[in-house]
């Protein structure tokens, strides 16, 4: 987001659902009917669209975006096979991450940046922002805090291909509101893009259910 506009950088990450299929598709040997493959088509096309008519194109922006997109996935389906079968809920295994995570990337950030290049880096930040980047840091915490805990609640509830469709769904939100909020320049066929990318996860998430209806069906 640092590269692109907020809306480019969601509109890419719309194709989340794609990424789950051909992660699922390889890695765990999940086969889905043609409808499904089908159903990905528009969500393709639509971020391909969006992303060719982009008036600030970026292509690290772009490819940052593509790889947040695959380590989603990764990360969704981990956590789901993680937590299957265990006596731990999705707020108690997201706060395990959280620590872990602390233990495991708190060496590396020492040795790559440090804390001069923290201080500094902050300094600049307050600088050219204000005092007001302190609020806004702290805000940031609490939310994506909030934001990551109730995604582990719902994961721990679903498949990870039903809370890819149901991020994407979010996207769309934040999509528009970022688009105001930031009065960020978009073209008609940019617009078009997003409008079938949106609409492609409308008719994956309609043909993922009524796969997940028969196999429920098949195995009552």
């Amino acid at each position: 987001m640092s590269k692109v506009a907020v809306s480019f950088t969601h509109i890419i990450k719309s194709g989340e659902p794609a990424f789950s299929v051909i992660v699922s598709r390889f890695l765990l040997g999940e086969r889905f009917p043609p409808a499904v493959y089908l159903s990905l088509v528009p969500i393709i096309g639509g971020c391909g669209l969006a992303a060719l008519t982009e008036l600030n194109f970026n292509m690290t922006g772009f490819m940052g975006a593509m790889i947040s997109n695959l380590a989603f996935v990764f990360r969704n389906i981990f956590s789901k096979k993680g937590m299957k079968g265990k006596s731990v809920s999705g707020m108690n295994y997201y706060a395990c991450l959280s620590m872990l995570s602390l233990l495991i990337l708190t060496p590396f950030a020492i040795a790559v940046e440090g804390p001069h290049m923290w201080a500094a880096g902050w300094k600049e930040a307050v600088s050219e922002i204000g005092p007001q980047f302190i609020w806004w840091v702290a805000a940031q915490s609490i939310f994506y805090h909030l934001y990551n805990q109730v995604s582990y609640m719902s994961l721990d509830e679903i498949s990870p291909l039903t809370f890819s469709v149901g991020n994407t769904m979010k996207r769309i939100s934040v999509i528009v509101s970022s688009i105001v909020i930031f009065r960020t320049p978009v073209q008609p066929i940019n617009a078009l893009g997003a409008a079938i990318a949106i609409l492609g996860t409308f008719l994956y998430s309609q043909v993922s259910d009524h796969v997940n209806y028969k196999r429920g069906c098949i195995l009552v």
